[in-house]
């Protein structure tokens, strides 16, 4: 597991990392954290030209508030949002899901901007990005743009990122706080990655009837996804198990379930019923929960 050979530059700033991007002719590649590029390059499914290390890029780093979100910079790791006050007051379930993800090593390393980009439908922030209406913003040629998460995933390790282009931060919507989230997984036992996970927001008014509902689901399929038919089964209605069951029914629908020799379609159809009514159940029902 020996990576072809490759060059290596390091960029300061986040127009030195464009320049280089540009110069390097579509042959080089963004090294922030490297615990999803560096394995690909092992196994040589990709070889770039030229690694562009951005990982001392201090304007990349740091989580704020905005108006109603949470700006993250790309290079915010995931044990820094794990423990991050701002995160652990607004966006808790955030916290939850990095506190999942691979290892202590991987968790120190791993950045927000790169597991997102990296796209890996197994990954565990996807599905909570999208319930989080996360935004993108990103430099390139042209200069900043904002982009909605919510069709950026083309398919596995692919996404709308524009040629010559990196993410500098990613913003999520602040939910209203009478709002309870949850991020349940069920992980692969050899690689620890999803291969279902669901993260759930809800809320009640003040008569007990539901009117906030944000379900997104990675882990199963090509493409992380917001279930959408199981969210709108759920507003306007009282909780109860009967309910929970229908939506929960409902969450596959939005996805195109994978197979591999771990898990077939059906079982990860299955995972995903099951896990949606799960979160559900622990914020709805609690008494009820397992």
């Amino acid at each position: 597991m020996i990576p072809s050979s490759f060059g290596y530059v390091k960029a300061d700033t986040v127009e030195d990392a464009i320049r280089l991007l540009q110069e390097s002719n579509g042959e080089g590649k963004l090294l922030a954290g490297g615990h999803s590029l560096i394995p690909l390059m092992k196994f040589r499914l990709t070889s770039p030209g030229t690694l562009i290390d951005i990982s001392r890029i201090d304007e990349l780093r740091g989580i704020r508030k905005d108006g109603n979100r949470l700006v993250v910079g790309a290079l915010t790791t995931h044990h820094q949002v794990q423990r991050d006050p701002l995160i652990l007051e607004h966006l808790p379930v955030l916290a939850d899901a990095a506190r999942v993800i691979g290892d202590l090593q991987v968790r120190h390393r791993g950045t927000v901007g790169g597991n997102l980009a990296h796209a890996d439908p197994a990954a565990d922030l996807p599905g909570v990005a999208l319930a989080l209406e996360a935004m993108l913003e990103v430099c390139g040629e042209a200069g900043k743009e904002l982009i909605d998460l919510d069709g950026f995933f083309l398919g596995p390790l692919v996404s709308a990122l524009p040629d010559n282009s990196m993410l500098t931060s990613v913003s999520f919507l602040i939910p209203p706080p009478e709002v309870k989230s949850v991020y349940l997984k069920y992980a692969h036992p050899a690689s620890g990655y999803a291969v279902v996970g669901v993260c759930a927001l809800v809320g009640l008014d003040a008569d007990g009837v539901i009117n906030y509902a944000r379900i997104g689901i990675n882990g199963v399929g090509d493409i992380p996804y917001r279930a959408l038919g199981a969210e709108s089964h759920l507003l306007g209605n009282v909780p109860s198990e009967a309910l929970i069951k229908e939506a929960a029914a409902l969450a596959p629908n939005e996805g195109e379930m994978g197979s591999d020799l771990f898990a077939s379609a059906e079982y990860r159809e299955h995972l995903c019923r099951i896990y949606t009514e799960r979160a559900l159940i622990q914020l709805l029902l609690p008494e009820g929960a397992a």
